[in-house]
């Protein structure tokens, strides 16, 4: 049994393309358990393995996963740097995994305040996978909305300056262009796991027209059938665009 036949997923029902996730909960989860902090972060990996084999089980086009905002250097700075310690391992470990299951790594973020060996790694982690055709798996690292706005905006009157286009040119489809996964679809699902209801700054400008589902499961507990119970929540849902529900229905 496939896991579209786990929730009776009908053919016809449209599947996401692009499915973002904010991933809360690994404090608290290690907390309930009288543990370190980083040991949530260190079992959330297997809800990350998790959804990563659903996404391409059901075929989904991309997974984003918010890993490390901009804001996450305010934490304490024991735990940020385990968590910069976790990543690089989780890099060199699950690469070639990413690698043989066909699926495309690319990391979102500003990533120049990162150390130069963890630029390193992913530099050869998105370079080994650039070639695959399977599943964009995208993981935010040192990301906020407001920063991915803002540098598109520098990017955009550098290329003024430079003469490649004018401020008269810019629209939303241009804009568009210089912001960060400009070349996947837009996020039509985001899950926020954890019992909060915020995106706390995960790509604001590409969630204009997403759908959200907030669980207050905590993230290392999360797993294929949450992720099948949210997709069928978004099924369920009339995604209007603007339009009436008697447009789409003489549609």
């Amino acid at each position: 049994m496939n896991l579209k036949d786990d929730l009776n997923f009908s053919e016809n029902e449209t599947m996401p393309r692009h499915i973002a996730i904010i991933m809360d909960g690994n404090n608290r989860w290690a907390k309930k358990r009288f543990l370190p902090s980083l040991a949530g972060h260190k079992s959330a990996v297997k809800s990350v393995r998790s959804v990563i084999e659903g996404c391409v089980e059901l075929g989904v086009e991309s997974l984003s996963l918010f890993a490390f905002s901009t804001e996450n250097w305010k934490r304490p700075a024991l735990e940020v740097k385990g968590l910069m310690e976790l990543f690089g391992i989780a890099l060199d470990r699950e690469t070639k995994k990413l690698n043989k299951h066909n699926i495309r790594l690319k990391v979102i973020g500003d990533k120049s305040r990162f150390s130069a060996s963890l630029q390193a790694r992913i530099k050869k982690a998105e370079e080994l996978t650039q070639g695959n055709s399977g599943l964009k798996l995208n993981i935010a690292a040192n990301y906020g909305g407001q920063w991915d706005i803002t540098q598109a905006a520098k990017q955009f009157a550098l290329d003024c300056v430079a003469g490649k286009c004018t401020p008269d040119d810019l629209d939303e489809s241009l804009f568009n262009q210089y912001v960060s996964l400009a070349d996947q679809a837009k996020p039509d699902l985001c899950i926020r796991t954890g019992g909060e209801s915020r995106i706390s700054n995960f790509l604001v400008w590409q969630m204009a027209y997403t759908e959200y589902h907030f669980v207050d499961c905590l993230w290392p507990d999360f797993d294929k059938k949450n992720l099948l119970v949210a997709i069928k929540d978004f099924t369920s849902r009339e995604r209007r665009f603007g339009r009436t529900s008697e447009q789409l229905e003489e549609k």
